[in-house]
């Protein structure tokens, strides 16, 4: 069965702050992995939020960046092998330093059976943000068995 591309799609949940509104820094590190040949333009929507977007041979990349919420989305179309989407997806993530990941990944073009076209989900959260989240848990069981 022949995959046409795979489409690779993020969600970078609280991310660094102090590197969110590096625009050409975050162009830089894109064109280091896809190579100087991405036509990659800006978009300031407002204050608050901006796009880059790329074009290369091989497919496209698209951030929009939400320096309030802390928030980048970031989606990544490729037609050739996944090697090189993985490997620019980690770069992104150790850019933006987030706490927590979602990652959806899809083979497009995939001319097999319809139950085959199911995305697949993963989500990573920070070992910090795992303690964290831990930590408020305990502490909401002692408040409880307080109030009791």
């Amino acid at each position: 069965m022949k995959i046409l591309a795979r489409q690779l799609t993020l969600d970078l949940y609280n991310c660094d702050a102090s590197r969110l509104g590096r625009v050409e820094e975050i162009k830089d590190t894109l064109k280091s992995v896809v190579g100087s040949e991405p036509r990659l333009t800006s978009e300031v929507m407002d204050e608050e939020h901006f796009s880059i977007i790329g074009a290369f041979s091989e497919g496209h990349i698209a951030l929009h960046v939400y320096n309030e919420l802390r928030y980048v989305a970031v989606d990544i179309f490729t037609c050739t092998d996944s090697e090189k989407l993985e490997e620019l997806a980690k770069i992104i993530r150790q850019f933006f330093r987030p706490d927590k990941i979602k990652s959806t990944f899809l083979n497009r073009g995939d001319f097999g059976l319809e139950r085959e076209v199911k995305p697949k989900i993963k989500v990573r959260v920070a070992p910090l943000r795992r303690v964290k989240n831990a930590g408020v848990k305990v502490v909401k069981k002692l408040v409880r068995r307080g109030k009791e």
